[in-house]
């Protein structure tokens, strides 16, 4: 059964799509099946796993307004265990087109049920705002994984995403958490970069990832590459981070796995 992961802040260049491909191929490498749903009409994570937008080619733009299956819309990649599904320009009319439809939220959550099983990881990379694609993101997902820049305009705007998480356990989705807050483009050389680091730890606590994703140039090459890191610079910093990535997820969803096996375990009793 997947576990369904966004990785969701409104703030733009904290590295949320160059995140949601890396994770996936870390996942991936790690013999996982993984699946990664672009959800931002700017299609970025679609072409950074090597797959050309095309306003042909079906994408979730035409599973959320109905007129395509999910598991028609699939597609591999040329990394091993990894899936995609696609977005394309015309995902940006959604938000327009679904506005007024009674379950505009739950789209992508519907198509939980035809998928769920035939993956173990599903990463949802959110458009830059919290507008209704990343509305429908975080009721499917199980949780959010937040990328945050170290600098100090980092907590901007997380409050408003928190808020909205908030607003969505409490109407739409109760099961939803906080992944974990991930640093991003971190440079130890920066006496403020490891400042505002200690402060999203003080802030955040255990919710800050013990991973920490440094500054990187291989990072910003491989997606005009069309490659993860792990495909394009494996011996990068930036690989290895995401190695360390991937093994921090699997252990947290093993866990939660292990504690819901043990509450079911108790209720039974």
């Amino acid at each position: 059964m997947a576990t369904w992961i966004a990785i969701a802040n409104q703030k733009g260049g904290v590295a949320k799509t160059t995140t949601a491909i890396n994770l996936s191929a870390a996942l991936a490498a790690a013999d996982c099946r993984v699946l990664l749903i672009d959800c931002d009409p700017q299609s970025n994570a679609t072409s950074g796993v090597g797959i050309l937008p095309n306003g042909g080619r079906p994408s979730l733009y035409d599973v959320l307004i109905g007129k395509m299956r999910v598991t028609d819309a699939i597609l591999s990649t040329e990394f091993s265990g990894l899936s995609v599904l696609p977005s394309s320009r015309d995902l940006a009319g959604a938000n327009v087109e679904l506005a007024d439809e009674s379950d505009h939220a739950f789209r992508l959550r519907i198509t939980r049920d035809h998928i769920q099983d035939e993956y173990d990881f599903i990463i949802l990379d959110c458009p830059p705002a919290l507008d209704l694609l990343t509305l429908n993101a975080l009721v499917a997902a199980d949780s959010v994984l937040v990328p945050m820049h170290c600098e100090y305009f980092a907590l901007e705007g997380i409050s408003s995403l928190l808020q909205t998480m908030e607003s969505v356990r409490a109407e739409l989705n109760p099961g939803l958490r906080v992944e974990g807050v991930l640093l991003t483009m971190y440079d130890a050389r920066l006496s403020l970069a490891r400042q505002v680091a200690d402060d999203l730890r003080a802030h955040f606590s255990t919710l800050v990832l013990e991973t920490v994703i440094p500054r990187n140039v291989k990072l910003a090459e491989a997606p005009s590459h069309g490659k993860p890191i792990l495909e394009y610079d494996i011996r990068s910093k930036g690989a290895r981070s995401y190695l360390r990535l991937g093994r921090e997820i699997l252990d947290r969803a093993r866990r939660d796995r292990a504690a819901t096996a043990t509450n079911a375990e108790h209720r039974d009793a």
